[in-house]
């Protein structure tokens, strides 16, 4: 009889360290989640911060140094403030449009910009027939296959060149935009 107690004993000391167990994990569960909540709150609040700095960035402080006639600003602490201008453009996604994009290239002398692979797929055994040139592979039945690529700093050197040349891109075949941007250096 005493062991029956001693086993009953046992399995409640068991069960309160797994019910503290269980307590213990349920209670860090809810501590990740109530992290989770505040990480998202914290990149919210980042992205207004973000948002909030491109617009003095872009805008305010360009307009109020154009406003005085300046290009850029000496601070007191010996920072100097600069504005200069941002160039992007990229390939829109549609494939029709790329296509479109990569033809006005072409029709502008600007195709040597395009990197162009070109890939034809061989069986075992064909290595001789694989050292052939491209237009001999098509010409023997093989469908090659081709994919063409800007690449974006390329791109993008294109049209800040193009721009400062008086020279424009077509925004219906490109995402094109250029706006100010502050740079601060602090003295050293």
């Amino acid at each position: 009889m005493s062991n029956l107690i001693a086993e009953m004993e046992q399995d409640q000391e068991g069960f309160a360290s797994k019910s503290d167990n269980i307590n213990q994990l349920a209670s860090k569960c809810q501590e990740m989640l109530d992290l989770d909540d505040q990480i998202a709150v914290q990149e919210n609040h980042l992205k207004e911060l973000q948002q909030r700095r491109d617009v003095i960035s872009s805008e305010v402080i360009p307009s109020l140094l154009s406003e005085q006639g300046l290009a850029s600003l000496k601070l007191l602490d010996g920072s100097t403030v600069e504005v200069s201008k941002k160039y992007s453009c990229t390939m829109k996604a549609d494939p029709v449009l790329k296509e479109k994009a990569h033809n006005w290239l072409r029709e502008n002398d600007l195709g040597d910009i395009i990197k162009n692979n070109v890939a034809v797929s061989f069986g075992t055994g064909e290595d001789n027939k694989a050292e052939e040139f491209f237009s001999l592979a098509a010409q023997s039945g093989y469908e090659p296959e081709q994919s063409q690529k800007v690449e974006p700093s390329t791109l993008r050197a294109l049209f800040r060149e193009r721009v400062q040349n008086g020279l424009d891109m077509p925004s219906d075949v490109f995402n094109l935009f250029i706006k100010d941007e502050t740079k601060i250096t602090r003295k050293k």
